[in-house]
């Protein structure tokens, strides 16, 4: 099953990626044992009750609980699934990781049609917003009259991330419902007007070369199909120089040269030559 499923999904590049998946091969085999099972007894219902075998209707069915003792098997599944797999590794990915290096922050603001991806900078905190300095070069609405937003910047539908270190994604929408999907890492999440939405997630492999696609999986307006974007994973030096170049440039006084003083004009007294 394993084999048949991973020759459908996409690479797994994050931490948590293999329990996902896990829980989703179970739940297929799961799916195909009681698949057959209802379709031996679908066929055993036909063959049973042929209308040459039962020329008359009968008003009282079957009188058999077998019927009842599967369903009843198929609830205890179901709540041994919920209660034993699923429950115990959500509760673990909405937890921030405790790593031994601090997660990386970022805010993923999302709009009709694009993503709009906040970075801390270099100090790791993040400058004020308000939404009344929103504008065509302020989609943020950052006040840079923050001393936290010095060197902060962002980026449209590009997202960078450091391999092997925790991420910690503050999610939100200026509009309507999104659907903040990462395929590769396993990670999808609706971004809700009004809302922050915490996602953790931790990136163990780069992409060498391969593309990964940061996807809305939710129809958000006309503008859907083209509200896509890419996710980058850079080794630890390459994050560090990207991070560098990314690092608003200090402003150097202009160094003007001194000027010679202008001599007064000479007064004349009147009758002197």
């Amino acid at each position: 099953m394993r084999e048949l499923l991973e020759k459908y999904l996409p690479t797994n590049a994050s931490a948590h990626g293999p329990a996902l998946d896990n829980l989703t091969v179970l739940i297929h085999w799961v799916m195909a044992i009681l698949f057959v099972a209802w379709s031996i007894y679908f066929i055993f219902v036909l063959f049973r009750f042929r209308a040459s075998r039962n020329p008359r209707a009968s008003y009282e069915g079957s009188k058999s609980h077998i019927h009842s003792y599967a369903e009843v098997g198929v609830a205890v599944v179901e709540v041994i699934l919920l209660v034993g797999f699923s429950i115990p590794l959500w509760s673990r990915w909405i937890s921030p990781d405790r790593g031994d290096r601090p997660p990386l922050e970022i805010r993923v603001v999302a709009e009709q049609f694009l993503w709009n991806i906040h970075y801390p900078g270099a100090d790791g905190r993040f400058g004020r917003t308000d939404v009344k300095l929103v504008s065509s070069t302020n989609p943020l609405g950052l006040d840079v009259t923050d001393p936290n937003a010095k060197d902060d910047f962002n980026s449209t539908n590009e997202l960078f991330l450091e391999v092997n270190r925790p991420v910690a994604i503050r999610l939100s929408s200026k509009d309507v419902i999104h659907s903040f999907g990462l395929p590769v890492m396993r990670v999808k999440q609706d971004a809700i007007p009004g809302t922050e939405m915490p996602v953790y997630f931790t990136p163990v492999k780069t992409n060498n070369g391969e593309k990964w696609q940061i996807a809305c999986a939710q129809l958000c307006g006309l503008g859907h199909y083209r509200m896509a974007g890419s996710l980058t994973v850079l080794s630890q030096e390459d994050f560090s120089k990207w991070l560098q170049g990314k690092a608003p440039v200090a402003e150097v006084p202009a160094v003007t040269q001194p000027t010679a003083p202008v001599p007064a004009p000479s007064v004349v007294e009147p009758g002197r030559i």
